[in-house]
């Protein structure tokens, strides 16, 4: 552990943000060609807005995957509110970053801009109180379970087998593919997949949306009866309550219907658990509020006695979600993997198919690799040495 430098706990309502800088970052792919897919898009790069957050000599920091209009908001609507506050409670914050949003709108990107400055001020608190992140949350579990998620669906079959092959030989007992972009092609692909991974991984499948209803109760009884898919994400869209429903109560038993990573507000994941729609809930602390939004949804999974699963942003949600009683698992998603040991020191690996964080480091633990970072840079200026 870091020796204390920082404010005191006492001192921090005395303790203001003296600045927020906000950057992106546009990585390319490592798809074939340069591209991946999933069921229902096609792109050619991933951008991180990364925001900082400084008060008392340190500096916090927090992030979202979205298009670089999110660090414009984060400079236009956000920041002003955030530059003089006391940093001692980002809830409270949190509350004021809302009723700025409010026409300028708070899903989509307002959504993603609060979740990455909230990250980045309970970043901060913990560095100048000089602890782990996770030791600031109130954590029920030291560690998060994940599972190895990429399987896109213009990889080749031996790039996806190798892929999910790779990761359960790593002992992440959990797999996961995109399907339903050619409906056609999935059992070709999932015999594959299966035949690697083995009898003994657990296999998932996303649709990202691609499905009409019947279509996916269809696929729903094919994916569970042939190659034991236990876990079927967005296999509607994520706004088809109905249809998730539908497909919750007339699929088979043992094949969860799962959604949530593209919910913004409270009301998105309150609508998700009515009837249920969801089997197990998802949540990206990247989109849904950061650190503060992850707490309430948490709290809601709990009441509906709903397990919630973590969406991506593995370097986050580890230390976020150990502070869900209903913690199912982390999406460690190929891509946000491999940005964020591209931008950042301090990442972690699964040991024994999960993320521990590491509690000898303040806050998150992270610290900007700028020299790598700069080539991609698309808004901000690199911060003087």
């Amino acid at each position: 552990m870091t020796t204390p430098t920082g404010p005191g706990t006492r001192a921090l309502d005395a303790c203001p943000v003296d600045a927020v800088d906000v950057h992106a970052f546009e990585i390319p792919t490592d798809g074939p060609g340069g591209r991946e897919q999933d069921g229902t898009l096609e792109w050619d790069a991933t951008t991180l807005v990364l925001v900082r957050a400084h008060a008392g000599g340190r500096t916090g920091l927090g992030y979202t995957y979205g298009d670089v209009s999110v660090a414009s908001f984060v400079d236009s609507v956000l920041r002003p509110v955030v530059e003089g506050s006391p940093v001692s409670s980002p809830p409270a914050l949190w509350e004021r970053m809302g009723a700025r949003m409010r026409n300028a709108g708070r899903p989509g990107v307002g959504a993603m801009a609060r979740s990455a400055v909230d990250v980045a001020l309970w970043d901060l608190k913990a560095r100048l109180l000089d602890l782990p992140l996770v030791q600031l949350l109130p954590a029920h579990h030291d560690r998060v379970p994940v599972y190895g998620s990429g399987g896109f669906t213009n990889y080749p079959l031996d790039r996806l087998t190798d892929q999910l092959a790779g990761w359960a030989g790593q002992g992440i007992g959990r797999v996961k593919l995109k399907t339903s972009r050619d409906p056609e092609a999935d059992p070709r692909r999932l015999t594959a997949v299966r035949r690697a991974v083995g009898d003994g991984t657990e296999l998932f499948t996303d649709a990202n949306g691609a499905l009409g209803r019947k279509e996916a109760l269809y696929w729903a009884h094919r994916f569970h009866d042939e190659w034991d898919v236990r876990w079927f994400e967005e296999p509607v869209g994520s706004a088809d309550l109905e249809g998730l429903r539908m497909l919750r109560e007339r699929g088979p038993a043992r094949l969860e219907i799962t959604a949530g990573e593209y919910a913004f507000t409270a009301q998105d994941f309150a609508n998700l658990t009515e009837g249920p729609a969801v089997d197990c809930l998802q949540a990206d602390v990247t989109r849904c509020g950061g650190i503060t939004g992850v707490l309430e949804v948490a709290g809601l999974s709990a009441v509906r006695h709903l397990d919630l699963s973590a969406h991506c942003a593995p370097a986050v949600s580890a230390h976020a979600f150990c502070a869900v009683r209903r913690l199912r698992h982390l999406e460690y998603f190929h891509d946000h993997v491999r940005v964020e040991r591209m931008l950042f020191d301090g990442t972690l690996a699964p040991e024994g198919g999960a993320l521990r964080p590491d509690t000898s480091r303040p806050g998150l633990g992270l610290d900007v690799r700028w020299a790598d970072a700069e080539p991609y840079r698309v808004h901000g200026v690199r911060p003087p040495r």
